[in-house]
């Protein structure tokens, strides 16, 4: 995940700080899938009109298995969303 080597931490805040929540994901809980030595990452061409934005799959500490919308500004990670993974995402997070 070259994507991710420089990045400092992450960005929450009043935009965003609530949106894992949609989905029951705890803010702390949407960043661990980050730390995952098995996510895995892709760029979201289809939402980067704005400003580039990428997808992760990865696991919690605690076994949950979460898909992730995030981008990255001033070498922050914000998430955009965080939500479990379907049946799909999950073969595909394994097949790696």
């Amino acid at each position: 995940m070259d994507l991710l080597a420089h990045v400092e931490g992450f960005e929450w805040d009043g935009g965003n700080s609530h949106k894992p929540a949609k989905h029951g994901v705890a803010v702390k809980e949407a960043e661990e899938p980050f730390f995952d030595a098995f996510a895995r990452v892709q760029d979201d061409a289809l939402h980067s009109q704005a400003e580039q934005r990428w997808w992760l799959w990865g696991k919690t500490a605690h076994g949950r298995f979460l898909k992730i919308a995030f981008t990255v500004r001033n070498r922050k990670i914000r998430v955009i969303s965080a939500r479990d993974m379907n049946k799909k995402e999950k073969i595909f997070y394994e097949s790696k």
